[in-house]
């Protein structure tokens, strides 16, 4: 087995326990413990994504325990691209962190890295109990991080987002459950033999876990009609909070992925026909929702948090079409969204900050100090660009993608649905970014506030620059990403490997 594989897991939950048991010793020694721990899964992942990148799939079992009785962690292509994302944008966020909001609550350090760890399982998980498991680490830290720093505003919209989850995790418990009544297993691999062979008067049972399935990862994606809690939380967040959270929804997004890739393929199993006819729909919906979010904000933080469910819906329409080029243009826009969105919620922050009692809101305030004016608004003019998805940045490179994976004879009421929601989608949130932009920097009223708001600490705005700057990179690597992201659909659409990967021999049939 290679041991790499359980360093993503080992280096976030050993700075969890490590500072836990540095609480009293102030914030220097925890902040250092979390971001050498942080720091370290960025080379973890990029070896992973060296070994995946070869087409194997790689299985971890903890206590050498075979599979489908054990608990497996498994690398494919998939999981080790999210696994770097995840590391991309964590060190990034924690660094902004550490220049303050931090010390607005308890355990702050205590709880990122776990929240971390949670998300990295999540990833790995090679069975459904283990994905239940990782849900509730990463959701339990979220609970404690939503209200971080505290405020009415904040303890009610988390007050809703933990009622929400745990309906969705007793949900969750119970597909499960009646999953392993039918087939007396959880491994995906193994739950994907089973269902294939299954005897026909086991197709209720097991089309209503799949849409059961559906359900609890649409709660998480934030898809419509379960998004309303993430704007109300997203905007009454700390930014470094809602910038780590920018990633929980696309832990939804490669749930829906995988359980119908793997355990219900859509493409040729006829138990999950009843969620093959619902995603596109719901995709469009998400988007339309998403976008009139987008022109009815009257905050940049409430504007973000709409961007995010937005771009679900994006991401839940390349899915639906359940091909190469839907999957490609799906796995290339992913990353793109989630490292913008964090940026953006980490500028809005610092354009708050420069506002005074004003904040974000789309109000006249205080002049900026024009030492800051010119960076703050080439950042948010980088941010809105890729976020609206206008050339030449990712944005556009990944609804291009997206547009040109649909062909005519698929159906064209999809082909002509789509392309006129993505492109009226883009057009609305360049709107509504430009209107914002002329707000913010342009319609001020009042006094310049007081001088020690007038520089920007390179600890808070480099990690701005760092995530927005990815949107570039991802532009000029787009050809290597775009292969790879092909590579990924391609072994997702063809599941034997995962499955000849995992299962012992005498497992298969």
């Amino acid at each position: 087995m290679n041991h790499w594989i359980i360093l993503p897991l080992l280096l976030p939950l050993a700075a969890g326990i490590l500072n836990l048991l540095l609480v009293k010793s102030g914030p220097g020694p925890q902040r250092l413990v979390s971001l050498v721990a942080v720091a370290g899964l960025l080379p973890v992942a990029m070896l992973l994504l060296h070994l995946a990148d070869s087409g194997t799939t790689s299985v971890y079992q903890l206590g050498n325990w075979p599979s489908p009785f054990g608990i497996a962690l498994v690398v494919d292509r998939l999981s080790a691209l999210l696994l770097l994302l995840t590391a991309v944008m964590s060190w990034p966020v924690l660094l902004y962190a550490t220049g303050g909001d931090d010390r607005r609550g308890h355990n702050f350090h205590v709880l990122f890295p776990l929240q971390v760890f949670g998300i990295n399982g999540a990833f790995l998980a090679g069975d459904l109990f283990n994905l239940f498991v990782f849900f509730e680490i990463l959701l339990i830290a979220s609970y404690s991080l939503a209200v971080h720093g505290g405020g009415p505003e904040r303890i009610r919209a988390g007050l809703h987002y933990v009622v929400l989850n745990l309906l969705g995790s007793s949900l969750f418990l119970v597909a499960i459950g009646t999953l392993y009544a039918v087939t007396g297993t959880l491994s995906m691999a193994d739950l994907a033999v089973k269902i294939a062979t299954a005897a026909p008067e086991q197709a209720t049972l097991l089309r209503i876990s799949a849409l059961l399935l559906l359900v609890v990862f649409a709660l998480k994606a934030a898809i419509l009609p379960l998004h309303l809690w993430l704007p109300a939380l997203y905007s009454s967040i700390t930014a470094p909070v809602a910038a780590l959270f920018a990633i929980m929804t696309k832990v939804g997004v490669y749930a829906i992925l995988r359980t119908f890739t793997l355990i219900f393929p859509l493409n040729v199993d006829a138990v999950a026909s009843d969620v093959a006819g619902w995603l596109p729909p719901l995709a469009l919906l998400t988007l339309v929702a998403g976008t009139l979010g987008v022109l009815g904000s009257r905050r940049l933080t409430s504007l973000v948090a709409y961007l995010v469910v937005v771009s679900v819906g994006t991401l839940l329409a390349g899915i639906g079409l359940f091909t190469v080029a839907g999957i490609t243009a799906t796995l290339y826009y992913l990353p793109h969204t989630t490292l913008i969105t964090a940026g953006m919620f980490l500028l809005a922050d610092l354009i708050a900050r420069q506002r005074g009692a004003v904040a974000d809101w789309f109000s006249p305030g205080p002049p900026m100090a024009p030492r800051v004016l010119p960076l703050l608004g080439v950042l948010f003019f980088v941010g809105a660009v890729a976020s609206a998805g206008m050339p030449p940045l990712s944005g556009f490179i990944g609804k291009l993608l997206l547009l040109q994976a649909v062909p005519p004879e698929e159906g064209i009421w999809l082909l002509i649905w789509l392309w006129t929601i993505v492109l009226l989608g883009g057009l609305a949130a360049l709107i509504a970014l430009s209107r914002a932009g002329s707000l913010l920097f342009w319609t001020t009223e009042g006094d310049m506030i007081a001088t020690e708001r007038q520089r920007l600490h390179p600890r808070l705005i480099a990690p701005v620059i760092l995530l927005l700057a990815m949107s570039v990179v991802m532009t000029i690597l787009a050809a290597p990403i775009c292969r790879y992201a092909e590579a990924t659909a391609g072994q997702l659409l063809t599941p034997g490997n995962y499955i000849d990967a995992v299962l012992p021999k005498e497992k298969k049939p």
